[in-house]
């Protein structure tokens, strides 16, 4: 499969999550070659922009097929391997978007069986840690790695016993602690429906575009 070293699947979920959008803070909009006429229609549009035709070059990403309620998203490579990934957006009780998960598949023989990135809005308590729990399982606690402009970022293994879990199950929760009320917890629900069809796409893509020789 391709990208077996685990930091460059890591780098590719944050491409991913870039991707969405939901976490990033707002930034000035870098300059771009659309033709002046356009340019002037946005200007007179009291300052919206009109968009410019997306970019499908290397390094963009894109929806390849939905199971349930997982997307399947890959990223674009130069040498056509796109690298794929299961996504869930997560949302709270209000359906507002709160935090995303990326998980994908790892190597045989190693500890763990499947890899996850979780991304968390920058107001998250640090020192509070991350749980994540399956059904009725016992949670386990989870360190953040680093903060970007994207988010907070949790790298996380799951063993395949954990796999398992995930495959037989019916929905994982995620708790985080907001910094500006660290007596309370925020849980965000993540729906294993479609979860073992995607895990199983993800896994087989990843293997059909490995480049030869890995």
């Amino acid at each position: 499969m391709p990208m077996t070293d685990l930091t460059r699947l890591f780098a590719v979920t944050l491409l991913i999550g870039l991707g969405s959008g939901v976490l990033a803070q707002e930034t000035p909009a870098p300059a771009t070659d659309a033709p002046a006429a356009v340019q002037g229609d946005a200007a007179a549009a009291d300052g919206l922009s009109l968009g410019t035709e997306a970019q499908d070059g290397p390094g963009s990403t894109y929806v390849s097929a939905k199971h349930g309620d997982w997307d399947l998203r890959c990223v674009r490579a130069e040498d056509g391997s796109d690298p794929c990934q299961l996504y869930q957006l997560l949302k709270d009780a209000e359906g507002n978007a709160v935090a995303e998960i990326s998980l994908f598949g790892l190597p045989a023989g190693q500890q763990a069986a499947a890899g996850a990135t979780i991304i968390a809005p920058l107001e998250t308590l640090l020192t509070a840690n991350l749980s994540m729990q399956v059904d009725g399982a016992k949670a386990r606690v989870y360190p953040f790695t680093w903060c970007s402009q994207i988010g907070c970022v949790a790298r996380v293994g799951f063993t395949a016993e954990e796999l398992a879990g995930f495959k037989k199950g019916n929905k994982a929760t995620i708790t985080i602690v907001p910094v500006v009320a660290p007596d309370e917890k925020v849980v965000l629900n993540v729906s294993l429906k479609g979860f073992t069809a995607g895990f199983d796409a993800v896994s087989t893509s990843n293997a059909a575009e490995a480049p030869a020789g890995n």
